[in-house]
This record gives C-alpha cells, structure tokens and sequence, in this order.
C-alpha cells in the first residue's frame, strides 16, 4: 500500500475542530479513501482583540489506488 500526504488549511468561525471537519470533508469531496488527518497548526485569526476564526493546518493521508489502463 502506498499513501499520499497533502496539507490543507480550513478556517472555521465556531471551533478548531469545526474548521478540521471542514478541511477533510472537503477534501473527501475529491478525493478517496482519506485515512488519517493530522493537525500540524493551530491559529487564531484577531480583529480588534477579539478572535474571530480558527484556522487549522491539517496533513491528510490517502491511499493511492492501483488503476490499470484500458
């Protein structure tokens, strides 16, 4: 089995877990078998002291499938 790896970002206004949430099911939007997503970052994004959004740093793993040509 070989897998990739990819980085996303998701931002989310709720929670650090909304905007992880966020970034795999979009992902998954595209792409098969996802199996793993590691969160490398979290940040905060501040407006005039106050946090406004969660921004995530987020390494999805998926396999890479075997295709044969027709």
């Amino acid at each position: 089995m070989v897998e990739k790896t990819i980085e996303l970002t998701g931002t989310s206004a709720n929670s650090v877990e909304d905007a992880v949430r966020l970034a795999v099911s979009r992902a998954a939007v595209t792409i098969e078998g996802i199996r793993r997503a590691d969160v490398c970052d979290i940040s905060a994004n501040v407006v005039n002291g106050t946090v406004t959004s969660w921004r995530v740093k987020v390494k999805v793993s998926f396999v890479v499938q075997d295709r044969l040509h027709e």
